[in-house]
């Protein structure tokens, strides 16, 4: 049995090396994606002028009325002070070419003091540019930007049937890693002295065994990112019911659904709801899903709409069309399945600890990088080392082969 998962620990190991080394790598940089964009795009983030802000509803009319292609789409409803407002944009349908317009961008940033342009991008887009590279890097991380085509995305499901295969080679990694019982200690040591292969054979191994916990709490929680209605929700239905989710329950729609109820009024509903279930925290964000056909009003407080701490911030979901209640997203609440899956992004990204835990997050993200490229080493040094060895050997049936030269 242990040699069969030697060779699917190496057989994987090999066919994922380089998509686990991506995301490793990435994950270790986005752990700070907003500072990391903040400053490498100040005009971005960081209001041009003093002075008190427009209403929001203002700011979000100028935005849809400067290109009637667009709506927003996701928008804070508090601007932290010398900050600018960031809104996301979607694109709307244009009828007479019977599909969506190309705005060729989804972020806007306008000055709240003046209203004014500082910005816009397609979150997302291939390119290494400034403005693009930290979009590019996270999106980069879950999906390797393959695209989208007949109503699949691609890169998705590629990543999450990569870390549901990782689950379980990560277990079957700790069992290879323990071949006797009496020498439990060879595998959590590292031999610093030796260096050369052995010290990076340690560091593969030992240092697996180390971080196990940890690995493996990434690999099930990137299923969850991937792959929640398609394999995480059935699979945490088996053991715990869970609370009915307004997208899970619904499929995108082929063309956007035109809201029939307006912004101010999900957000009145979403405020009494909000005092009737005794939230604390504020309204903070709106979003529009024209695909799915719902409303969702967001509690934080200004800045706070990454939910640093904790298992994150509430959400309350309302149906576009009739502006009825649809489902609410409140952490710490609901079955053990619900609390399982609400601890899926916080655990993921390292904020469920806050600072400390992003600070650990980059860190193994780091060392997933390092366990892949440690791994194609020792494979790779193993085989030049075969090769060596069956090029000295004597080929069966040549002369004086098997016969012990005379010193």
């Amino acid at each position: 049995m242990r040699s069969l998962l030697v060779r699917l620990h190496r057989w994987f190991g090999l066919a994922a090396a380089v998509f686990l080394f991506i995301a490793g790598a990435t994950g270790a940089v986005i752990s700070w994606d907003h500072e990391l964009d903040a400053w490498l795009n100040p005009a971005l983030y960081e209001a041009r002028t003093d002075g008190p802000a427009w209403p929001v509803d203002e700011l979000v009319s100028r935005i849809e009325a400067a290109d009637p292609r667009v709506r927003v789409s996701y928008h804070p409803l508090a601007i932290e002070p010398g900050h600018t407002f960031v809104a996301s944009v979607t694109p709307r349908w244009d009828d007479t070419a019977g599909a969506l317009y190309q705005p060729g961008y989804n972020q806007v940033a306008l000055d709240p003091a003046t209203g004014a342009l500082q910005g816009r991008r397609e979150w997302g887009a291939v390119s290494l540019t400034r403005e693009n590279l930290l979009p590019f890097l996270y999106k980069l991380h879950y999906s390797m930007h393959l695209p989208a085509s007949g109503g699949i995305e691609w890169g998705l499901w590629l990543m999450g049937l990569i870390a549901v295969a990782w689950v379980l080679d990560t277990l079957a990694a700790i069992v290879i890693s323990f071949p006797k019982a009496s020498q439990w200690k060879r595998s959590f040591s590292f031999r610093w002295s030796a260096g050369g292969r052995r010290l990076v054979f340690d560091l593969h191994r030992s240092g697996g065994v180390w971080l196990f916990l940890l690995v493996l709490m990434l690999a099930v929680t990137s299923v969850s990112m991937n792959l929640n209605t398609q394999v995480m929700r059935p699979v945490v239905e088996w053991f715990s019911p869970l609370t009915r989710s307004p997208f899970a329950s619904r499929s995108p729609a082929a063309r956007p659904i035109e809201p029939r109820v307006g912004r101010a009024e999900v957000l009145a509903r979403a405020e009494a709801e909000a005092r009737r279930r005794g939230f604390t925290e504020p309204a903070g964000g709106v979003f529009l899903s024209p695909e799915f056909g719902l409303w969702g009003v967001g509690f934080f407080r200004a800045g706070h709409d990454h939910g640093d701490g904790g298992l994150g911030n509430a959400w309350l979901y309302f149906d576009s069309r009739t502006g009825e209640l649809a489902g609410a997203h409140v952490p710490g609440t609901g079955s053990a399945g619900d609390l399982f899956l609400q601890s899926m992004f916080p655990l993921h990204s390292g904020r469920l600890l806050g600072l400390p835990g992003r600070v650990l997050i980059s860190a193994l993200g780091a060392a997933i990088a390092l366990f892949s490229a440690t791994g194609v080493w020792l494979w790779w040094s193993r085989r030049v080392a075969q090769e060596r060895a069956a090029r000295g050997r004597p080929r069966a049936g040549a002369p004086n082969a098997g016969l012990t030269p005379v010193a």
